[in-house]
C-alpha cells in the first residue's frame, strides 16, 4: 500500500473514518504513514481532526481538514409520528457494541406512555459470519427476561434510501445508545439531525460535538436510568423537541450529501492549483 501512494504523481486525499485514542503500535505505524504520504486529511468531524493532530506524527496539521459524513440525499417526507404508540428508532448495521441492550433496558420505565421501540437493519455481514444472530437473538431474550418484549421490535429489512427516509421520519426520537467512546463519525447521527429528528445519543466524541449545542440529549454510556430519563422528556416535552429541530434545522444544509460533495472538490481544485500533476 504505502508503495503505491508513494508512486502517485497526482495529489492524495486521504479520508479517515476513525480516529483511536490508544492505537497500537502497528495501527499507529499505518496510519502515520499513509497520512505522512497524503496531500490533504480528511477527518469527519472535529474531535476526529483534534486527536489525529495531537495524538500522531502529523508533519503538516494545516492539511488536515473536517468535512463531515454526508447525510440522505432526500428529504424524508412529512409524517407526523403516531400518537398513540411514540417511536424510539435505532437503525444501522447491528452488532455488539451498539448499545442496543441499554435502550432495551430502559423501556420499563417507559411503559407508561407505551413506546414502540423499533431496531431496525441488518445484522453485520462481518457480525453474521463470525455469530449469526446470536446477537440479535440475546436482545430478544434480554426483553423477553425484561418484561418488555411487546414493547420492542426488530426489523432486519435493507431499506433503500427512498424507504429508510420514511422510516425515519416515522420516528419520534432516535436512539444511539453506543457503547464506544471512541466514535468520532457516526453516519446515522447525521442522518437523523438532517431529518430534524431528536436525538437521544451516549457520550461518543461525535455525539458531545454535535448534540452539546442543543440538537439532542447526552447520556453516559450503559445507564438505561439515564436513556430512560432522556427519552421521557423528549416524548413529554413539545418545547424542548422544538428546540431540537430548530437547531437540527440550521445544521442541515452543512450536512447533505450534495454540500458535503462540493467541499471535497473545492479541496480537489486547491491541491490541483497548488501542484503540477505529472502525467506519462
Amino acid at each position: 500500500m504505502f508503495g503505491v501512494l508513494a508512486r502517485l504523481r497526482v495529489p492524495v486525499i486521504i479520508v479517515l473514518h476513525t480516529v483511536l485514542t490508544t492505537p497500537t503500535p502497528g495501527q499507529r505505524q499505518v496510519l502515520e504513514e499513509v497520512v505522512g504520504h497524503a496531500d490533504a486529511v480528511v477527518t469527519m468531524s472535529e474531535a476526529a481532526r483534534q486527536r489525529l493532530v495531537d495524538g500522531y506524527a502529523v508533519e503538516r496539521p494545516d492539511e488536515v481538514v473536517v468535512i463531515p459524513h454526508g447525510a440522505l440525499p432526500v428529504n424524508p417526507p412529512a409524517l407526523m409520528p403516531s400518537a398513540d404508540r411514540p417511536m424510539i428508532l435505532t437503525w444501522g448495521l447491528l452488532g455488539r457494541g451498539k448499545g442496543i441492550e441499554w435502550g432495551i433496558s430502559a423501556l420499563g420505565a417507559l411503559r407508561d406512555l407505551k413506546p414502540r421501540y423499533l431496531v431496525a437493519g441488518q445484522t453485520h455481514p462481518k457480525v453474521l459470519a463470525h455469530e449469526g444472530e446470536l446477537y440479535r437473538g440475546n436482545l430478544r431474550n434480554r426483553a423477553a427476561a425484561l418484561g418488555v418484549a411487546d414493547l420492542v421490535e426488530f426489523d432486519p429489512a435493507y431499506r433503500e434510501i427512498e424507504a429508510l427516509a420514511e422510516l425515519v421520519g416515522q420516528a419520534d426520537v432516535v436512539l444511539l445508545p453506543y457503547d464506544s467512546s471512541e466514535q468520532v463519525t457516526s453516519g446515522v447521527l447525521i442522518e437523523a439531525l438532517a431529518a430534524g429528528k431528536p436525538v437521544v445519543a451516549t457520550e461518543f466524541p461525535h455525539a458531545v460535538e454535535l448534540l452539546a449545542d442543543g440538537a439532542g440529549l447526552l447520556v453516559p454510556h450503559r445507564d438505561p436510568d439515564a436513556i430512560a430519563a432522556a427519552l421521557r422528556r423528549v416524548l413529554t416535552e413539545p418545547g424542548l423537541v422544538a428546540g431540537m429541530s430548530d437547531r437540527s434545522a440550521s445544521l442541515a444544509p452543512t450536512l447533505n450529501w450534495s454540500a458535503v460533495a462540493n467541499r471535497y472538490r473545492r479541496l480537489a481544485e486547491r491541491l490541483l492549483a497548488g501542484r503540477v500533476v505529472v502525467t506519462t
